[in-house]
């Protein structure tokens, strides 16, 4: 029988949508633009990202701060680096071309030292999964990241994923579209600037 001890160093993370990586790879802005907009300036801007969209808990995270804060600049680029790299294989999907083998070859390296889904529990009306907390790293914190990751390259949604038709936007979004004729990340944003250039430009001179 697992002791106090032991139990006290696990974690427990909500289950997340496999669209959650998408939302990762989206927290950099305005990627057509030549200055595009960054989520994650410091290492705290990341760490709240993991708190407040993939579920990490405070206490995950304060272990992490522990071990790991000295080194945040390198904690930093990598997880900058592993969005990227999640960006282009989505983007070549979306393009319909193959991905980079260079691409693929750093998520497997993710991948393999990712903290497993083995022990799904439910608490308070929600499932959640039961990770190891003795070593809290990046990956670690990322976890519900690649998960998402690896749930959406190998599911059937992989062929709604699409990339916004504004060229200096260049989100990604999952066409979820009753008829599957979606082109913008937002109606709200991209659609109605669209929209109102080209009711400017239609204009009688």
């Amino acid at each position: 029988m697992e002791n106090t001890a032991s139990r006290a160093k696990r974690f427990l993370i909500p289950t997340q949508p496999e669209g959650l990586s998408v939302d990762f790879v989206n927290t950099r802005y305005w990627r057509g633009t030549d200055t595009p907009t960054e989520t994650f300036a410091t290492i705290d801007d990341l760490l709240a990202w993991c708190r407040d969209c993939a579920g990490i808990p405070a206490s995950m995270i304060e272990s992490f701060r522990a071990t790991h804060l000295p080194d945040e600049k390198t904690a930093l680029a990598s997880a900058i680096a592993l969005r990227e790299v999640l960006y282009r294989l989505y983007l070549s999907n979306a393009e319909g071309v193959e991905p980079d083998k260079k691409d693929l070859a750093v998520l497997r390296e993710y991948l393999n030292s990712v903290a497993p889904r083995s022990e799904l529990s439910r608490s308070g009306g929600r499932y959640e999964w039961g990770i190891d907390g003795q070593h809290v790293d990046l990956t670690c914190l990322l976890s519900p990241v690649l998960w998402s990751a690896v749930d959406l390259l190998g599911g059937t949604r992989l062929g709604k994923l699409k990339r916004c038709a504004n060229d200096q936007c260049k989100w990604l979004f999952v066409d979820d579209s009753k008829n599957g004729s979606r082109r913008w990340c937002s109606m709200s944003s991209c659609g109605n600037r669209a929209k109102a250039h080209r009711h400017y430009h239609s204009k009688p001179g």
